[in-house]
């Protein structure tokens, strides 16, 4: 493993910040934001995701919840992979659904992190304390993106369809 350069934010600082951004901020179901981006980050270092991936997980919704913007993001002590990844699972106001998938397919890396974040909004448990409508419409929305993301079993040799 490659060393981390010096002049990087470290990990502990990452999240500290993401947690600082996100301070007062709620999901849909009510939780702490932070609770959901130590999720997706979480979700990240389960399925093999580097430093760098952990680092974007922490920071994913940061730019889109207006909570940073892009020329912090810019000018922030991160890695250029941290950054572009940030920046591909970043949704853009009026943004078609395909658009933003290939742009997450297109960015090495990004596609863990989407993975991870689809799973920890998809979670039954965190759906189960929605109104039925919202539910469904979310539930919708999450596996629309999946199969957009081939993500869904049997597309892609990482997620074989299920034996019969």
């Amino acid at each position: 493993m490659t060393e981390r350069p010096r002049n990087l934010l470290t990990p502990a600082q990452i999240e500290a910040t993401a947690r600082a951004v996100h301070e007062g901020q709620t999901d849909k179901a009510g939780m702490p934001y932070a609770e959901h981006l130590r999720a997706v980050a979480e979700g990240v270092r389960a399925r093999g995701g580097d430093e760098e991936q952990i680092a974007a997980a922490w920071l994913h919704d940061a730019v889109e919840d207006g909570k940073l913007s892009e020329q912090w993001l810019r000018e922030a002590a991160l890695s250029r992979r941290t950054r572009d990844i940030v920046l591909a699972v970043t949704k853009r106001s009026g943004e078609p659904p395909e658009v933003y998938a290939a742009r997450v397919l297109a960015t090495p890396g990004a596609l863990l992190v989407k993975e991870a974040d689809l799973a920890h909004n998809a979670d039954p448990a965190r759906l189960a304390v929605l109104d039925e409508a919202t539910r469904g419409r979310l539930a919708e929305k999450y596996a629309r993106m999946r199969t957009l993301l081939g993500l869904v079993a049997g597309t892609r040799p990482d997620h074989p369809a299920p034996a019969d």
